[in-house]
């Protein structure tokens, strides 16, 4: 699998020991990564850098990391991995709710971190496996190259792991996906996520395509099974 070259981190963490350990090992591994040490830099620093991946640690002084969270996702569309002690399912659903992509905790392996970063840049720059077509289902429309989907004509606005569940629904259009099918479809592994984060992650994707949580159209949910896509004739 390619690896992303020139990969540029931000990393929010008021630990400066933990920040500065995993910086080494990071930028040991071709990753330039900028610290900030609260949440008010780390918006700072994000909007200066523009990098690949934002690291966010959810408990920072000044501005905590759920609320620099949404602020980030109000004003940059790069890939958010919370990175936090805090491991309770109930953080790691409100971290995805204002945003996030993707969560670790901690303590972490250097080693699941440095997978995690590149395969959120490999989404984002459309190595995430081999090169597709433009996909279209109804009135929908996946570029897999660009990460741009379309709806009606009309743009949508999504993160990198959102458009990974949406490109594996819009390829099998009307076939029913468990929550483990799409994790393992979105991010190459079921690993260390959690079935609840798909819930999450479509009720965002519902949102955003005006689907009606109660009655929805477009992304449809299969009660103890999964979730579809409904194809172009329904």
């Amino acid at each position: 699998m390619t690896v992303p070259d020139h990969i540029s981190v931000v990393y929010v963490e008021d630990d400066e020991r933990l920040a500065r350990l995993t910086q080494r090992y990071l930028e040991s591994h071709g990753v330039v990564v900028t610290i900030a040490r609260d949440g008010r830099d780390g918006l700072s620093q994000t909007l200066r850098v523009w990098p690949d991946v934002v690291l966010l640690d959810l408990m920072l002084p000044h501005l905590d990391g759920v609320e620099l969270c949404r602020e980030l996702r109000a004003r940059v569309d790069v890939p958010i991995i919370m990175v936090t002690a805090r491991g309770e399912e109930s953080d790691r659903v409100l971290g995805l709710e204002v945003g996030a992509d993707d969560y670790v905790t901690k303590p972490f392996s250097p080693r699941e971190l440095l997978a995690r970063i590149r395969a959120n840049v490999r989404r984002v720059r459309g190595q995430a496996g081999p090169a597709q077509e433009t996909i279209q289902v109804g009135g929908l429309v996946l570029d897999p190259g660009k990460m741009t989907v379309t709806l009606d004509g009309n743009p949508v606005e999504v993160t990198a792991y959102e458009f990974s569940i949406l490109r594996a629904l819009a390829q099998r259009p009307g076939k029913v996906l468990s929550r483990e099918q799409l994790l393992d479809l979105a991010k190459g592994s079921a690993d260390l996520s959690f079935d609840r984060s798909i819930d999450v992650h479509v009720s965002r994707l519902r949102a955003k395509l005006g689907d009606d949580s109660r009655s929805p159209k477009i992304l449809k949910t299969v009660r103890g099974v999964g979730y579809l896509l409904a194809g172009g004739n329904e």
